[in-house]
């Protein structure tokens, strides 16, 4: 088993008011990784603007570190 996974989870901000429309892509990738026995470990994220995109908003990529308890 590995002591360490590492997963890339891309959300997608809208054009017009605020919010992530996906947050819940992030918050299923962490309660997977906790089903099979990781916790969190850390997070850092990367943001970055749509390039002329119709409708298109702001992507922020979040990295995030998972460790295996016990």
């Amino acid at each position: 088993m590995q002591q360490y996974v590492v997963l890339q989870v891309i959300l997608k901000e809208k054009l017009w008011g605020t919010g992530s429309g996906n947050l819940t892509s992030l918050e299923k990738a962490i309660n997977d990784q906790a089903a099979k026995g990781y916790r969190l470990h850390t997070i850092t994220t990367a943001s970055s603007g749509s390039k002329g995109m119709i409708g298109g908003g702001d992507r922020i990529q979040a990295t995030m570190v998972f460790e295996r308890l016990g």
